[in-house]
């Protein structure tokens, strides 16, 4: 070997490791506020969670819109003023609120105009909540990501959605992360501290895989990485490790965005087709309707399914 290109071998690492990330964007956004997969509704712990989660996305200086069920703003049948107090946090920490029907039903199951009184219902609290703050309640994301199983019934919807001032926040970056936040939720409600630890360390490097699926995809399809739409839920996983989620995101190059900003991309005005109905993320619908073949997520590992119970995965 000579000596010029034992130094060249030599400094390889150097360059690697010198190499800047790639200029990635990522809208991070939050399902079924005020909370899901926790392990006690307790109104204290519920606080105590919320307060945790919003911190961290202020720490890590992460905009992001959280979509509201308001169903659950009631205990036994009845509004409950901490409940609905959480969402005032979230307004007050500077985040958005949008709009994720009442009771969470799916457009492909349920009668049009049932699905849209479910949907008005869903602002009765949280409308008002935004007007006290200066915002406008304007985001509309669909429970299941459904869309609807017709044309007629998808066309019939955007138009009731734009007369009622409503965007739908789309999802490019979906994910089984519900699966992990049951599994911890139950094991911290058994008071198992070692396997929340297992399960929580499990959690970011499986949405590092999900990730690199997404970017592959949009390459695939765009030829280019595109501004993802991140979809998570309000729940004691995500208050709990949301900075290392955050940190893995920076190291694979991306940027926070707004929800507006991410929408710019001009990716966002491809056409789903028919594929919106499935319940696919964006991504995965623009794939297939360009005669691919989406990925099927990495596999949950085992004991993560295990502790988040039969009962828990029929529920999604």
């Amino acid at each position: 070997m000579t000596r010029r290109l034992f130094f060249l071998l030599c400094l390889l690492p150097f360059a690697a490791s010198a190499a800047p990330p790639p200029d990635r964007t990522v809208a991070v956004t939050f399902d079924d506020l005020p909370f899901a997969a926790v392990p006690t509704e307790d109104d204290g712990y519920l606080e105590t969670m919320t307060t945790r989660l919003l911190h961290s996305l202020q720490a890590e200086h992460v905009p992001a819109v959280g979509f509201v069920n308001e169903s659950k703003l009631a205990r036994d049948g009845t509004p409950d003023a901490v409940r609905i107090g959480l969402l005032r946090t979230w307004l007050q920490a500077g985040f958005e609120l949008g709009n994720h029907t009442y009771s969470h039903p799916s457009l492909n199951r349920i009668p049009l105009a049932a699905f849209e009184a479910d949907l008005l219902q869903g602002e009765t609290v949280t409308r008002p909540l935004m007007q006290r703050e200066g915002k406008t309640l304007r985001w509309f994301r669909h429970p299941f990501l459904h869309q609807g199983t017709t044309p007629e019934v998808r066309a019939a919807f955007r138009d009731f959605l734009t007369t009622h001032g409503y965007i739908v926040a789309p999802v490019t970056v979906n994910s089984p992360e519900w699966v992990f936040a049951a599994a911890y939720a139950r094991a911290q409600a058994q008071g198992d501290e070692a396997a929340a630890r297992r399960i929580g360390d499990a959690y970011v490097p499986y949405m590092q895989t999900v990730f690199a699926q997404a970017e592959q995809l949009a390459l695939d399809l765009f030829g280019r990485p595109i501004a993802h739409v991140l979809v998570l839920h309000a729940n004691s996983l995500n208050a709990d490790h949301f900075d290392a989620l955050a940190a893995m995101l920076r190291q694979r190059g991306y940027r926070f965005v707004t929800l507006d900003d991410a929408l710019k991309d001009p990716a966002y005005i491809s056409p789903l087709g028919t594929n919106g109905a499935q319940g696919e993320s964006w991504l995965e619908g623009w794939a297939r309707q360009a005669g691919l073949r989406p990925p099927l997520p990495p596999p949950v590992p085992g004991f993560v399914t295990q502790w988040a119970g039969a009962a828990a995965l029929r529920g999604y």
